[in-house]
């Protein structure tokens, strides 16, 4: 709960708010943390899912705005996005196949955060083409949403597990980047992010891969089988958590970068204070499809 509640105040201290921003900030942040840990812990599945499908429609109705339509289009935009979340929701409480459905997405997630999107950004590329901005939403947004779904039906904890690793990067990066920081990372795309910072970022991950072993070893809750069989890899764990931190930066480069094509500063303001939804799940949607991923094909059966 405290690496949820230090992923939500940590936009408080980047920015000189005036008072009644800050307020609106604080009341924010504690809102959606209590939404979200009630929706993690006490929702079934089928509710999850119907909260996490909102917030997955949510993410590429402000996607659309990265696609330079007009209105017209973004509406026919969010209109297919509804289509394939309402078929994918389909195939999650119906049928079989989600988690082939899982797997496909899972692999194609890794294919572009892996490849495509650290040449985009190498090469400053800018696509004009909305098209191509439309379906880079889809493959951005969409594992991401059925890796919330797949992972929370293995363990709302196994979720958080990961998750938290977006979290404790974020944090350690901040202050060991606002201690030390000297060397930008990608003066063009994130100005506060440095190279100290992302190295402290790892660190961080680091000391809380061995602090999740212990307690996770020490821990016999019912349902923690899925702990015990991640802890079997070891040091491969390790350097899978540290890989995860490094695609949460990459994430939330790319997701920078999008807004600069089009020149936004937050990708809407649909969270009173903080910006867009994009804007805080922009790292988590690098990690948690390779998360579910190495999970579905490396880890727990």
């Amino acid at each position: 709960m405290c690496l949820c509640w230090a992923h939500f105040a940590l936009p408080l201290l980047r920015v000189q708010a005036n008072p009644t921003m800050l307020k609106t900030r604080i009341i924010t942040a504690i809102i959606i943390l209590l939404i979200v840990l009630l929706a993690l812990f006490a929702f079934p599945s089928w509710a999850w899912g119907i909260f996490t499908l909102g917030i997955a429609a949510a993410a590429c109705w402000e996607w659309g705005g990265f696609c330079a339509f007009n209105n017209n289009g973004k509406r026919l935009y969010f209109a297919l996005t509804a289509s394939f979340l309402a078929a994918i929701f389909f195939t999650y409480w119906y049928s079989q196949f989600i988690m082939q459905v899982a797997l496909y997405s899972f692999i194609v997630s890794a294919v572009f955060w892996f490849i495509l999107a650290p040449l985009w950004l190498a090469r400053a590329a800018r696509s004009k083409s909305g098209v191509i901005m439309a379906i880079t939403g889809w493959v951005v947004i969409l594992p991401m949403w059925l890796a919330l779904l797949t992972l929370h039906d293995k363990s709302p904890w196994m979720l958080l597990t990961f998750a938290a690793i977006v979290w404790v990067a974020d944090v350690f990066a901040y202050f060991v980047g606002r201690a030390l920081g000297k060397h930008k990372l990608a003066s063009e795309i994130s100005p506060g992010k440095t190279v100290e910072g992302t190295v402290g970022g790892m660190v961080g991950v680091a000391l809380y891969f061995f602090i999740w072993q212990h307690f996770s070893a020490n821990v016999n809750w019912r349902g923690m089988a899925w702990a015990f069989e991640l802890r079997e890899d070891g040091l491969w764990l390790l350097g899978f958590f540290i890989l995860l931190g490094l695609l949460s930066v990459l994430g939330d480069l790319f997701e920078s970068w999008m807004k600069r094509g089009v020149g936004l500063k937050d990708s809407s303001h649909l969270l009173p204070g903080h910006g867009g939804l994009l804007d805080r799940i922009d790292a988590l949607t690098a990690t948690l499809p390779i998360a579910g991923l190495y999970v579905m094909l490396v880890a727990y059966k």
